[in-house]
């Protein structure tokens, strides 16, 4: 686990009063780097995601957002348990998934499932779409042939396919509907935690608001609770009731949609709402947009103190010594930065 301040900060909480069912507690993944063919050598360690924390509500929407490879997806792939933490822990109602034993973590999948970027890449083009949808029924061994099958048929109208499609394959459907088949999969084992990577990333612009639609619909129905990654912030805006900006590993500010895109007190925060495209070309090309400037730096050699400090324009040297913590600037609204775009709440502008 990571040191400095921020490692003792609190856990940023949902707004809602009731219990998390989501909690991500200093959470660390890092990846070995090695050399040699045969004898392999350990050199050095890819800091995908160094101490996040965050919590989500019940039938709460939570998004991250970020630039590619900030780590949100590994910290998605790690809440679902398809990659193991190198620390901290993952409270999925109470229960550590990331300590829990490998025959207990089998019976607990069922209640959190991940919605793929990739809607082709994810579904085996050698099975018809009932075989998809069918075969996590089959492998938690819940209800009879004839009931999986009534099931199938249930998510297909749930999503909004024909009942025909059973009897298709994937490369026969379109990239939206290809999606909503993904859609269907995650839903098959009626979890109460659906974690979508870049849900739309792959699909047509025309294609991405029916997908949003149809996942809010089916939130709303089976009080699902989301993770939304997302490199679109007009998507997470959309979607989620708080949001999570990540930057090189760290989460650097944390609040609801209005304190991120209204309200940004981190400098890469407002960088990134700048560059959200408005529809009007007069108001695009008079937009002032403050892009954070130059190259991301090494998951392997990070910078000190503060990780954005190489590519901010009100970085000072108290930046490369101290790692900032996150501190409150509204409630549930924290960011991590040293000179912030907000005075925090308690402090002097």
């Amino acid at each position: 686990m990571t040191g400095g301040a921020v490692a003792d900060a609190p856990v940023p909480e949902s707004p809602t009063g009731i219990r998390p069912y989501l909690e991500v507690r200093h959470l660390v993944k890092e990846f070995p780097v090695t050399v040699g063919a045969v004898l392999r050598r350990r050199v050095g360690s890819v800091h995908a995601v160094s101490d996040v924390s965050f919590s989500v509500s019940p039938g709460e929407t939570f998004g991250l957002v970020g630039e590619s490879g900030c780590g949100k997806t590994t910290t998605g792939r790690m809440i679902v348990a398809l990659e193991e933490p190198t620390s901290g822990s993952i409270n999925i109602d109470g229960e550590d998934i990331a300590a829990m034993p490998w025959r207990l973590l089998r019976r607990r999948r069922r209640h959190m499932q991940m919605m793929f970027q990739d809607p082709y890449a994810s579904l085996d083009p050698r099975m018809r779409v009932s075989t998809i949808l069918r075969e996590p029924l089959a492998i938690q061994k819940l209800g009879t042939r004839a009931e999986q099958r009534d099931r199938v048929s249930e998510l297909l109208a749930d999503v909004g396919l024909a009942h025909a499609a059973m009897d298709r394959y994937p490369h026969e459907f379109s990239g939206g509907q290809r999606q909503r088949i993904g859609l269907a999969r995650a839903l098959a084992m009626q979890p109460k935690l659906v974690v979508a990577d870049e849900p739309v990333s792959a699909l047509d612009v025309s294609i991405r608001s029916q997908i949003l639609n149809l996942m809010n619909r089916l939130q709303e129905k089976y009080g699902l609770t989301y993770v939304i990654i997302s490199h679109d912030l007009s998507v997470v805006k959309y979607m989620a009731d708080r949001i999570g900006v990540m930057y090189l590993g760290k989460l650097v500010e944390i609040g609801s949609g209005d304190d991120i895109y209204a309200r940004p007190a981190h400098p890469y925060t407002s960088g990134l709402v700048s560059a959200i495209p408005i529809p009007d070309p007069q108001v695009e090309r008079s937009k002032r947009v403050d892009t954070p400037k130059g190259e991301i730096p090494s998951a392997i050699d990070p910078p000190s103190g503060c990780r954005f400090r190489t590519r901010c324009p009100r970085a000072q040297t108290l930046c490369a010594e101290v790692e900032p913590p996150l501190r409150p600037f509204g409630p549930q609204h924290q960011a991590a930065c040293h000179f912030p775009l907000l005075p925090p709440v308690g402090e002097a502008a």
